[in-house]
């Protein structure tokens, strides 16, 4: 009797090895981006007592800028679902455009330590006396994928700059930061200038 449950025994144990070995061993799968669902375009018309009136999407929101007493025309437009914000400052000319627009190109070129490339474009749109350039800031690790500046030349100077609210790896968010992107150009196109008597905060 023994030896037949030895031998039961040695069958039994044969035949588990062998269903183990048919079995594949699990191959890791390889680390992907996660999927980003973007928002279907529409946008809303930002159009108060500020010197400046535009388009902006409706998946936003818009928020004053920190001391609104010292900056009562600098907003930020806030994007809770990608956690990114294009922040927005304002300011007069006084025979000082030279200075913002040098300003401006200081700012982006902080970034030359994290950026592959910046690329450069020039906003020309004459029917709206709106002119300006734009960077696109490329790299992985720079912090702020895109940075702006818009004016008529004489009166009004508006500067933006995307920033994510973390530390951003820019080739996974590749889609999204060509998403927000386009949504800047279309702030641009849709700017118009006015000329305003006095001073009014957001609320």
């Amino acid at each position: 009797m023994f030896k037949r449950f030895s031998l039961f025994m040695f069958e039994v144990l044969t035949m588990a090895v062998i269903l183990t070995s048919c079995h594949h061993q699990p191959i890791p799968k390889p680390k992907g981006f996660l999927r980003i669902d973007l928002p279907q375009k529409a946008y809303k018309d930002f159009d108060t007592t500020f010197p400046y009136a535009f388009q902006y999407p409706a998946y936003s929101l818009i928020k004053p800028a920190r001391k609104p007493v010292e900056n009562p025309y600098w907003i930020d437009i806030v994007f809770p679902i990608f956690k990114a914000t294009v922040y927005l400052s304002y300011k007069p000319i006084h025979d000082n455009l030279q200075q913002y627009t040098e300003d401006s190109r200081t700012f982006v070129m902080k970034h030359i330590p994290k950026a592959s490339s910046i690329e450069e474009f020039v906003v020309q749109n004459p029917d709206a006396n709106v002119y300006g350039l734009f960077w696109l800031i490329k790299g992985r690790e720079a912090a702020s994928p895109c940075q702006f500046y818009l004016t008529d030349s004489s009166k009004h100077f508006l500067r933006g700059a995307l920033y994510y609210d973390f530390n951003p790896n820019n080739d996974s968010l590749a889609p999204v930061t060509n998403f927000l992107i386009s949504d800047i150009q279309h702030l641009a196109q849709t700017l118009k200038w006015k000329n305003i008597g006095h001073i009014s905060t957001l609320k």
